[in-house]
């Protein structure tokens, strides 16, 4: 166990931020699996947007790296766009 003040903190604010980004990174892959379950070309093109910010987000915050979040939204982009050829 820690025994200085600072590394107490450090312990706490870890926890902290671990709760913090599991979240995000939980809603996010939610949201992610919707949008793959979408089949109405109309919904998924107005989805997609807010998908591709909250990925965007977690890249920032190197919650997931940033080829990740690319090749994430270069797979969703293709979807969206596969749902719109075949309408």
């Amino acid at each position: 166990m820690a025994h200085h003040k600072s590394a107490l903190k450090r312990i706490r604010q870890n926890k902290k931020r671990r709760l913090h980004n599991r979240f995000y990174h939980k809603v996010t892959r939610t949201n992610i699996k919707k949008l793959r379950a979408t089949k109405d070309p109309e919904i998924a093109e107005k989805y997609l947007p807010k998908v591709v910010s909250m990925i965007d987000k977690l890249a920032k915050r190197h919650i997931i790296h940033k080829n990740k979040a690319a090749n994430l939204k270069s797979k969703l982009m293709r979807y969206v766009h596969s749902l719109k050829a075949q309408a």
